[in-house]
């Protein structure tokens, strides 16, 4: 009888699809679901959300909720974490900050300067559920959705014992995008991605085992296309290979898209995907849920049916392989570059291709990457990989330093100029960041 441990787990439309996915395995549906989060009201509406799909379903399950960390790991298989450390009104200000010094970003939860202070936030509690996972399920796989992925995947991996690996949607999500406008159906398509979070590229991609970039760059043509993702669109038209993320993150990730204001408006405004053009977008949009989450939440509790059909997140069939049916699985996942991708950083936290089975998840080598992308993705990795030991160490200088060289802020600013959005940065977040506080 597996269990399955939700830290966050008030993160409601989450945990209730993973545990919808997990459950319509044979070998899963008698888990133990473990709910834990430190929030009451959100954590009762998991539980009576898993105890609906449960009975929908007829499974042999149970479910236990709980605001103890160590009740919910102790004996568990697999755990799944998607906390947020800090609310929307802390959040703001990775975003408000460098707006004002003129660092226009557009959704902020992977890297820069708002992906840095997100992850300087998170990465101390991320830590103490590693050490928690060390203490109560030392043998445990665990899936972290939790962003900026890159950056913690890297910090637990590094400092920590745990099977840890972080998943992102992007990767098949991406995959999907490209098959419909190519007209092709997603079961006869085959591909190999790698690089970093949010920064992959779709090395192959095949159609019945044929080159299908050549399809891809005609489609790209055609006006409905090329305005549904104009950020990547350019990038793939003049770099040749197609990027795993949307247009609203990668628009921030390089320093061509958000530095002036008519960039903005051509490129950002009109195809990201994100509403976007206006950094507001995550302030309007995230505040609105904390408005509306529970209404929401209320209205799927009453529906009278539950849809059982299983997603495609990794999640559910990562588990079934290492602990279930043991049938392998191949997916995308965030793993420490220890030759895989022969010219990043040794050691870096890198999205590779990897095997899932009994024996637990193994990293494919993919080789190098085509030089020119090898540039824009070692410049990400190797900020992050100061903010890493920044972040370890309670060294602020490997912040700035980190800070210096996104492509974004530097495409804007001076180092002078950026090193006092830090400081306000810094101040801004002082209650959250007690590695700095010494």
């Amino acid at each position: 009888m597996p269990k399955i441990a939700f830290i966050g787990a008030g993160s409601f439309g989450f945990t209730r699809a993973l545990v919808r996915d997990i459950l319509t395995f044979p070998a899963l549906a008698d888990s133990t679901i473990a709910l834990m989060d430190i929030d009451d009201e959100r954590l009762e509406f998991s539980r009576k959300a898993v105890e609906k799909i449960i009975a929908a379903g007829n499974y042999p399950a149970k479910v236990i909720a709980t605001k103890d960390r160590a009740e919910a790991l102790k004996g568990a298989d697999g755990v799944v974490c998607t906390i947020l450390q800090g609310g929307v009104n802390v959040w703001r200000h990775d975003i408000e900050i460098p707006k004002k010094y003129g660092v226009d970003i557009n959704v902020g939860d992977t890297r820069g300067p708002s992906g840095i202070f997100r992850f300087l936030r998170t990465v101390p509690v991320m830590l103490d559920i590693c050490r928690d996972i060390e203490r109560y399920c030392p043998d445990a796989i665990f899936l972290n959705y939790t962003n900026p992925m890159a950056m913690l995947c890297r910090a637990m991996q590094g400092a920590t014992n745990v099977k840890v690996t972080g998943l992102c949607h992007s990767v098949q999500g991406t995959a999907k995008m490209l098959a419909r406008w190519i007209g092709a159906p997603m079961e006869e398509i085959t591909y190999t991605c790698a690089g970093i979070n949010h920064q992959a590229f779709y090395l192959e991609y095949k159609w019945n085992g044929k080159d299908a970039y050549p399809l891809i760059r005609e489609a790209v043509k055609r006006p409905e296309i090329y305005n549904e993702e104009i950020v990547r669109n350019e990038m793939f038209l003049h770099l040749g290979y197609y990027v795993t993320e949307s247009s609203g993150h990668n628009s921030e990730y390089n320093p061509w898209f958000r530095k002036r204001p008519d960039l903005i408006e051509k490129y950002c405004t009109h195809g990201t995907g994100w509403n976007p053009g206006e950094y507001a977008y995550i302030l309007k949009e995230y505040l609105k849920r904390e408005d509306t989450w529970k209404d929401e939440t209320r209205k799927y509790l009453e529906e009278e049916t539950v849809d059982l059909a299983r997603g495609e997140e990794y999640a559910s069939y990562i588990f079934n392989a290492v602990f279930g049916d043991n049938t392998m699985y191949e997916f995308n996942g965030n793993v420490r570059n220890f030759g895989l991708i022969d010219n990043l950083p040794e050691g870096c936290c890198v999205e590779v291709p990897v095997i899932a089975s009994k024996q637990g998840i193994r990293p494919l080598h993919v080789g190098p990457l085509p030089d020119h992308l090898a540039i824009l993705v070692n410049i990400s990795a190797r900020c992050e990989e100061l903010a890493v030991q920044g972040a370890l160490t309670g060294d602020k200088e490997l912040i700035y330093q980190a800070i210096y060289f996104d492509p974004l802020t530097s495409a804007v600013l001076s180092l002078a100029e950026i090193r006092k959005m830090v400081d306000e940065m810094f101040e801004a977040n002082r209650d959250w960041l007690p590695q700095f506080n010494k």
